[in-house]
């Protein structure tokens, strides 16, 4: 039963109802952002086929739904190791919300602890933020709906307001005034339906199919292996996994595995996107998606920073680097434990002084991992499994400047340098999402093993198999880690609840 809250004056309004418990609130949002979406679409085609204006009046109920929870304990807050969901402090917290249908299962597991523990009680409203019209066309028609031009759609529909999208709780700006509530979420609802619609358009699958594990390569060919991992899972009732969804609008079901499943992925038109991503997933279980992010840190950056907004619980970088050491061998593993940041896309956002710290329980599971496919242990796994510093540069042709960089790499005692994953490691450090990488050796440009064309070839053939199961294997043993995977190394002093 929802009923409309009869708080304090100044904290609660009647916009507002009360909701008992996380499933109210929760089926609260759906409706009241269901029915702000429906009557803007039927504005929109009203518009789009008669010309017929909206009425201000329409307009003020196409509005993003909110949620507060507020928080006023008798006593000291609960203990608890837990790194989110949990309060910093007393007060009011809010945040919009979108698509809270998808989110249902994260709004769950965040809100549950702070009404059971805490006894946060939850309200839900209408919020002032208006939602823009692309993000409720269907087909991803942002540009024109029909023979209209998006400067006349503007004049009586609402538009993506850059000046009220931005990272300033996640990158710590935001500053309380005294009264006003807290953010609840490190993501306002615009800032999410900006990075979904994004998402769609750099992978070229639905948002809805991007999974809680995800792994990061720089190589076509990875992407083929993964397929024919994937392809194989299907085949396997065992497994959990009911569907491939595949860049470009292909779907692998277990039905459909046959053997020309591989051919069909890679005849779709997935050479139209940057960054074709491919999920494997299944009813009641977590997936992992892969994610062919291409060379460079811009990319990696634009990626994680839309990816970050579905709240993945880890991503990690599978892809190939060049080895700094003479011990080193083609094939041999790199485990990043530190980042030499060259990078410098993240510079003003993450400063290269702030330390990016290893996660433990990733750090643990890649070598297992590692242990697990290779079937090497002790000094055998170490001849092969190398731990250090990744320096990430931004220059793919670094080594033409070697006398500037050589007194750098030393000091730092690095042993790869690719172009990456300390972008990556940075992102998941500023965004709160749980990050590593594990490199292969392909080439040591200082010690004259540089990539030629044959040498390359026979490398891919023969490491990029292990490699990428190795990735996998990783995420399995992740996904039974629970909820110790997200460090409070993560979260800072006056973190929103949600993790």
């Amino acid at each position: 039963m929802l009923a409309r809250s009869n708080g304090p004056p100044g904290l609660l309004d009647d916009r507002m109802f009360s909701c008992p418990t996380p499933q109210d609130a929760i089926a609260r949002l759906e409706d009241l952002h269901a029915q702000a979406v429906s009557a803007q679409r039927v504005a929109l085609d009203a518009f789009i086929k008669s010309g017929r204006q909206p009425r201000p009046a329409e307009r003020a109920t196409w509005r993003y739904p909110l949620l507060r929870a507020a928080y006023h304990p008798d006593g000291p807050p609960p203990a608890n190791a837990r790194a989110f969901a949990k309060f910093s402090e007393a007060g009011v917290y809010e945040t919009t919300v979108t698509q809270p249908a998808a989110f249902g299962p994260y709004l769950i597991e965040q809100l549950t602890p702070l009404v059971e523990e805490y006894g946060a009680t939850l309200e839900v409203g209408v919020s002032e933020q208006e939602i823009p019209y692309p993000y409720v066309l269907d087909g991803g028609d942002e540009l024109g709906a029909g023979d209209i031009p998006p400067a006349e759609l503007a004049r009586w529909f609402p538009t993506p307001n850059l000046a009220a999208i931005g990272d300033e709780i996640a990158d710590g700006l935001w500053e309380h005034a005294p009264g006003a509530p807290f953010p609840l979420a490190l993501f306002d609802a615009p800032r999410v339906d900006f990075s979904l619609r994004r998402i769609v358009h750099y992978t070229g699958t639905p948002w809805q199919a991007v999974q809680p594990w995800i792994l990061f390569t720089n190589y076509q060919r990875y992407v083929d292996e993964f397929v024919a991992w994937a392809i194989g899972r299907l085949r396997d009732p065992a497994s959990g996994y009911d569907r491939l969804v595949a860049s470009g609008g292909v779907v692998v079901t277990a039905q459909t595995a046959d053997d020309e499943a591989a051919e069909r992925v890679n005849a779709a038109p997935w050479r139209k996107h940057q960054m074709p991503a491919y999920h494997l997933l299944g009813e009641g279980r977590d997936g992992i998606s892969l994610v062919n992010i291409g060379v460079g840190p811009s990319n990696a950056k634009n990626i994680t920073d839309h990816l970050a907004v579905l709240r993945p619980h880890c991503w990690l970088m599978i892809g190939h680097c060049g080895g700094l050491r003479q011990s080193q061998r083609i094939g041999d593993y790199m485990l990043a434990h530190a980042y030499l940041r060259q990078d410098r896309i993240l510079d003003a956002l993450v400063p290269p002084d702030i330390p990016i710290p290893a996660i433990a329980e990733v750090q643990v599971a890649l070598q297992a991992a590692a242990a697990d496919v290779t079937g090497d242990r002790g000094e055998e796994l170490k001849r092969r499994l190398r731990t250090g510093t990744v320096v990430t540069n931004d220059d793919r042709n670094w080594e033409l400047r070697y006398s500037q960089e050589k007194r750098r790499i030393n000091q730092s005692r690095a042993i790869g340098v690719d172009m990456e994953s300390g972008t990556i490691a940075a992102q998941g450090y500023r965004l709160r999402v749980p990050y590593g990488a594990l490199l292969c050796v392909s080439d040591k440009p200082l010690h004259g093993e540089i990539k030629l064309p044959g040498a390359a070839n026979a490398f891919y053939q023969r490491a990029i198999s292990e490699h990428l199961k190795i990735g996998i294997a990783a995420v399995e043993r992740l996904q039974a880690s629970g909820d110790s995977l997200h460090s409070r190394k993560l979260r800072a002093f006056d973190e929103p609840p949600f993790r």
